[in-house]
């Protein structure tokens, strides 16, 4: 799959450890533990595992003295396991004690997270964003300042409220809550910059719960600023509604060229696996064409032609051995994330889809001849049949990546296949 070039909404630059947001770079993938940081075994093994995954940034919670105290051991771990993922301070409350209390934490970070609406109210408001803005400029620490709609500032929320009923025709008070988001957002940039923050420090988030309330207060913050932004649909929610409302609304604004960064913020199952929000991030860029993580597998849904699940089954075995491979191929086979394979259930499209994809298999349809002719780069090479159809073709693919991937070609690697018995009955 080629990527395309969607028009960049143009930004500052922020640089956060060895990854940089905004401008030209490419949309990053972020995550967030669920670990309690205090944990630091637990915290570093899954940052660990998110990173392995595919997040580029991972944010931890920074909400206690204990959790604080732990912050350099887990940046240890991690380099000491070849991990370099910039993690995120997410402070809210006692942020600045947290970052006084415990320089060590305040070094470790890739960045801090400050939420102008829990910092504090009044003065003692200020006075606490103040001394961690303080902080991140000591440490040269950029900054995301992230608004919530379920934390926001009141005092602004009042002002904008009152100012809102003195118009001949006032606006709703959704329409003010979502000015208030961004109003919020762009004056804490505006004073962390007074205390002497770099503003090419600065990233901004406006978070929603809606598709509709993010689309309209990102599309306005865009319009009136030039910091690096991130998307998240905040409490996206459970299973198939939390991955399609944030697909939705992310992906509109995306088209549009605003984000920068992205987070897939999805209510796991109970005992579910965290870097599932990672993949629908990932899946979402790439099938948007903006950028690409693995080889897609194209698929037919079946239909009364397709009364067997061989095809389900194998294209099942190859979409899970493409990602496990991917950490490998990644770093041997430049571009091999842009292959595309191709797992057809009957002759209708079967062929045809074959042979769009760089490799593609037809399996047979119900009352059609059982074999299973394969396609490398649209010409049929060869016709699969019998018990082993899933490890032969398997095969296919390693051959092809090892032969179109590696420079001059490669010797293949002795990779043990993990698959499913498949039969053409």
């Amino acid at each position: 799959m080629t990527t395309i070039s969607i028009p960049r909404r143009k930004t500052r630059q922020v640089q956060i450890g060895n990854v940089w947001v905004g401008s030209d770079h490419p949309v990053v993938v972020q995550s967030m533990t669920n670990t309690d940081t205090a944990d630091a075994a637990a915290t570093t093994k899954q940052v660990y595992e998110l990173w392995k995954a595919g997040s580029e940034l991972v944010r931890i919670t920074v909400n206690s003295p204990e959790a604080a105290a732990q912050v350099a051991t887990i940046r240890a771990n991690l380099d000491a396991m070849g991990c370099d993922v910039p993690l995120v301070g997410d402070f809210h409350f006692n942020g600045d004690r947290l970052l006084r209390d415990y320089p060590d934490c305040a070094q470790a970070l890739g960045k801090y997270r400050i939420n102008p609406g829990n910092v504090g109210k009044g003065s003692k408001r200020d006075e606490k964003y103040a001394f961690m803005i303080e902080q991140a400029i000591k440490y040269k620490k950029p900054v995301r300042i992230g608004v919530n709609w379920g934390s926001l500032d009141q005092s602004v929320v009042v002002k904008l409220m009152d100012a809102n009923a003195k118009l001949a025709q006032p606006l709703s008070a959704d329409a003010v809550m979502r000015e208030a988001l961004i109003v919020s957002a762009l004056e804490s940039a505006d004073q962390a910059i007074s205390w002497g923050l770099d503003p090419n420090q600065i990233l901004l988030s406006c978070k929603v719960s809606h598709v509709q309330d993010l689309i309209s207060v990102y599309r306005s913050l865009a319009a009136r600023c030039d910091y690096p932004l991130h998307l998240g649909l905040t409490e996206a929610g459970m299973g198939s509604k939390g991955i399609v409302a944030s697909t939705a609304a992310l992906s509109v604004l995306m088209q549009e060229g605003i984000g920068d960064t992205i987070r897939i913020s999805l209510t796991p199952e109970p005992g579910g696996d965290r870097c599932t929000e990672i993949i629908v991030a990932q899946e979402i860029l790439q099938t948007m064409g903006l950028r690409s993580f693995t080889p897609l597998v194209t698929a037919c849904p079946g239909c009364g032609r397709t009364s067997s699940t061989v095809f389900q089954e194998l294209a099942s075995s190859i979409q899970s051995f493409l990602r496990e491979q991917m950490p490998i191929w990644r770093l041997q086979y430049p571009g091999v994330a842009d292959m595309t394979v191709a797992v057809m259930g009957c002759v209708v499209n079967g062929p045809g889809e074959s042979k769009l994809a760089d490799i593609g298999i037809s399996l047979p349809g119900t009352g059609e001849i059982p074999v299973c002719p394969v396609y490398v780069d649209g010409e049929k090479t060869v016709t699969l049949k019998g018990d082993h159809i899933s490890t032969e073709f398997q095969t296919i693919v390693l051959d092809y990546v090892q032969t179109r991937y590696a420079e001059g070609g490669a010797k293949r690697q002795e990779i043990k296949p993990k698959v499913i018995a498949l039969k053409v009955v």
